[in-house]
């Protein structure tokens, strides 16, 4: 993952912010907080309703990065249509583990929460806290290839979908 320099990152760009997902950044605006001049990204994440401001110079710190690259995209999906690896840890630990993978923002990491969470009709039910975070991880995930493929996210969700029943069969 690289640092984000400033100048990196402009108005209408999409972003990945590791806690939150893809969002837009809107404008970048100066605002005076606490007798301190700040420079702030402004970032609209839609589907949420939910508006961010990240200092400039605090964005890679944080984790912001540029959406990632097809190629990236492209290994994410390959790593869909492997078997799933569940540890033999507690549920706790490994849901924290999740819990991390899905906050980092690695669209790989994600990758590997959706396909080991998934379940498939004839496989036995999930834990409410299961489903909470493989909705999540699959969330993010079809929305980051939304935005990379330039597509929308019920085309990526379908894409996802298919390679997740795909492995299955």
């Amino acid at each position: 993952m690289t640092k984000a320099k400033k100048s990196e990152f402009r108005p209408n760009d999409f972003v990945v912010y590791p806690a939150h997902g893809v969002g837009k950044i809107v404008s970048i605006e100066k605002q005076e907080i606490a007798g301190i001049a700040l420079e702030l990204f402004v970032i609209s994440f839609e589907k949420d309703k939910m508006t961010l401001r990240v200092p400039t110079n605090k964005a890679a710190d944080v984790g912001m990065r540029s959406l990632s690259t097809p190629d990236v995209v492209s290994r994410a999906m390959t790593t869909l249509k492997g078997k799933a690896k569940v540890k033999k840890a507690m549920w706790s630990r490994r849901a924290q583990e999740y819990e991390q993978k899905i906050n980092s923002g690695d669209l790989i990491a994600i990758a590997e929460v959706v396909r080991d969470l998934h379940r498939t009709d004839e496989q036995r039910e999930q834990s409410y806290s299961e489903r909470q975070l493989y909705e999540a991880a699959l969330e993010r995930l079809t929305r980051e290839v939304a935005a990379v493929n330039g597509g929308d996210e019920a085309a990526a969700a379908r894409e996802v979908d298919e390679l997740l029943v795909g492995r299955a069969a």
